[in-house]
């Protein structure tokens, strides 16, 4: 009876969805209040039921109700808690009515907080949110349907991929989601613009709390996916460019231009096309990351379906919403015209190179993710396009865009001073020399290119401070004027501050561990040691031991350095009978510094096991810096003016204007 509530719950949130997409977009053309107040009110309803399908098929799963299709083939009884749970978007049919929930949550949000806009652009919005929902829900209904029962059920269920059965993975998709789907809002106001033919100021400030939302959770999913593949998966690397990964990357850069582009529209009216052409692709690269992990067309781990039909239904739909959303726009667009005009040295000239090069960039990952399957789709031949491809193409690209983030915050609007901006940043020019000149001699003299990365990254953070500095005068002015100015500063300023300061952290992590990482394979008995690092690692031997729905064979390593004890590492090789697959368990010790990587795989024939050591440096400071990022993002979203849209209509105003709708 549960299951047949929440596929209710699914019918009505699929007839509210095309009553939200039709009538208040009508009312608006014709200025029928009645029909525009059904929009808001679509929404809220299309969130509870979407809420009870969702609760439904959580609750099949929590007591284990094999009985419906979806939880007989991704659970099973002795699976612990947690993981009934999860394993409810751990698979495609869950996975998607997670995401129909949160575009219906944000569609409810712009219901709910929307009340400053103009009546007749949320109701468009709200439309096109609808619009989007109404696709998902029929693919949802007609080929993945949660809810499907089975005439005969078994006794138990086959269980969730162990793979998935992970605190990190488990957490990863609604984050993700969070993020991908976020960007349907900015394509809904984006599409809602183009349908009413202008972009304003306000516009632009409704665009940029969204989109920094969206942004902010999916660089969580994405630090959340690659954190769980560096432990989980134990090949001791944490990116590997790979398709899937690629799918989640390519919006986040769309949406990180977009989020400096809606500034130059907010302030200065300007690189409005521009900033709804981005809008649009955000989400359409969403979309096409839904395409390649549920269509088939891409083998990996992170995939989820291997469905031709389910593909050509999500093609079907991706055709209809970008095509639709471009040619929309291809008619409008020239109605978009900015007024401002600015020197190529300004405040705007920099947000725009930072925006050519994320294009561009993001243009470079898309081409190397999608031209191998373009090109066996075209004639049957198959290539490989890895990690060289993208590090050759993308770091160079990605290395300007560092170096402009830490000067245009300090150039003038309309007309900037370089000479000024530089002398201002003469502290980060040191820096970043010293650290340089620092990370060369303590690689040896090895890696002169990983020694300029690393100086980059204290360029960017030197950068941030320098730039903050600025805004409070510091050393300029008295203490206390400049204590004050710091407490008077506005959110999205620290917030900018912040995430700029992250992405330095980032930056330096990726730089040290892609260079500097040692890695030791070998064969090892009990009583063994390897040398890796400066650090001696003493394989002690392997034990079995139980699980609480496997078996793991667990090695143990003593690590020392120069004879001082600095830790005992502990991986599993794991195997989970229901499923009949195994799982590597990375043991990783860290330093904040570095991490101490230990892996164990197979046994050989004389008894020997086959281990994997690595010393990755500077490998945490990739998740501090992600939690930096995400930190200055919720710090920006809890800025004033990002609550503040277009004015609210007085009873006066609207009185005036009932006459004129009539």
């Amino acid at each position: 009876m549960i299951a047949e509530i929440g596929h209710y719950g699914l019918v009505l949130a699929l007839l509210l969805a095309t009553v939200q997409s039709t009538l208040p977009l009508a009312g608006a053309a014709r200025g029928h209040p009645g029909w525009m107040a059904l929009g808001p009110a679509a929404a809220l309803g299309q969130l509870i039921f979407l809420g009870l399908a969702f609760a439904a098929l959580t609750w099949a799963y929590v007591v284990s109700d094999f009985s419906v299709a979806n939880v007989a083939q991704n659970s099973h009884s002795a699976k612990p808690l947690l993981y009934k749970i999860t394993g409810v978007w751990g698979n495609h049919e869950g996975s998607m009515l997670l995401w129909v929930l949160i575009l219906a949550l944000f569609g409810a949000a712009v219901a709910l907080f929307g009340g400053n806009l103009p009546e007749t652009l949320r109701v468009r919005v709200l439309a096109v949110q609808g619009m989007v929902g109404f696709g998902f829900l029929l693919f949802i209904l007609f080929t993945s349907n949660p809810f499907d029962r089975l005439a005969m059920p078994p006794a138990d269920g086959r269980g969730l991929n162990p793979l998935l059965q992970d605190p990190g993975l488990a957490f990863h998709p609604p984050f993700l989601y969070l993020g991908y789907v976020g960007f349907s809002t900015a394509f809904s106001f984006a599409v809602a613009a183009l349908i009413e033919g202008r972009v304003t100021a306000a516009w632009a400030r409704w665009v940029r709390p969204w989109t920094l939302a969206a942004w902010s959770f999916l660089t969580i999913g994405i630090a959340l996916g690659s954190w769980w593949a560096y432990y989980e998966l134990g090949w001791g690397g944490w990116w590997y460019w790979d398709p899937v990964e690629n799918a989640s990357f390519l919006p986040w850069l769309a949406g990180t231009a977009l989020l400096h582009s809606a500034i130059v529209v907010e302030k200065r009216d300007t690189l409005k096309s521009w900033t709804v052409l981005l809008a649009i692709f955000a989400f359409s690269l969403s979309l096409i990351g839904t395409f390649l992990v549920r269509s088939g067309v891409l083998t990996s781990v992170h995939a989820f379906a291997q469905d031709p039909e389910r593909g050509l239904f999500i093609l079907v739909l991706l055709i209809i919403a970008i095509g639709g959303s471009l040619a929309l726009y291809a008619v409008r667009a020239p109605t978009l015209r900015s007024t401002a005009v600015f020197a190529p040295i300004s405040r705007e000239g920099a947000l725009l190179v930072n925006n050519l090069l994320l294009a561009t960039a993001c243009a470079t990952v898309f081409l190397g993710t999608l031209y191998p399957l373009f090109l066996e789709a075209l004639t049957d031949e198959k290539v490989s396009v890895g990690p060289p491809y993208f590090n050759a193409t993308f770091l160079p690209i990605i290395a300007p865009a560092l170096v402009a983030m830490a000067i245009g915050p300090l150039l003038a609007w309309k007309r900037g001073d370089l000479g000024r901006a530089m002398s201002r940043l003469w502290i980060a020019g040191l820096a970043a020399l010293g650290v340089a000149v620092l990370s060369y001699v303590a690689a040896g003299g090895d890696g002169i290119l990983a020694a300029l990365g690393m100086g980059l990254a204290g360029w960017l953070f030197m950068g941030a401070m320098v730039e903050l500095a600025e805004r409070i005068k510091l050393f300029r002015a008295p203490l206390g004027e400049s204590l004050s100015r710091a407490r008077g500063l506005p959110r999205a300023a620290w917030g900018m501050t912040v995430a700029h300061a992250g992405v330095a952290v980032v930056a330096a992590g990726v730089t040290a561990s892609g260079a500097w990482k040692t890695e030791s394979i070998q064969a090892m008995r009990a009583g063994d040691s390897v040398e890796v690092a400066g650090y001696t690692f003493t394989f002690e031997g392997v034990k079995t031991v139980p699980g609480p729905n496997y078996r793991a064979e667990r090695g143990t390593f003593t690590v020392t350095r120069d004879g001082r004890p600095v830790a005992v590492l502990t991986p599993e090789k794991r195997f989970y009978p229901v499923a009949q697959r195994d799982t590597t368990e990375a043991a990783i010790h860290t330093t904040w510094l570095a991490d101490l990587y230990a892996v164990i795989s197979e046994p050989g024939a004389d008894g020997a096991w086959s281990t994997r050591i690595y010393h990755n440096p500077l490998v945490p400071w990739i998740w501090i810096g992600v939690i930096v990022m995400g930190l200055g993002g919720a710090l920006s979203l809890t800025d004033r003016r990002h609550r503040v849209g277009a004015p609210r209509r007085t009873r006066a105003e609207a009185g005036a204007a009932a006459p004129a709708q009539a």
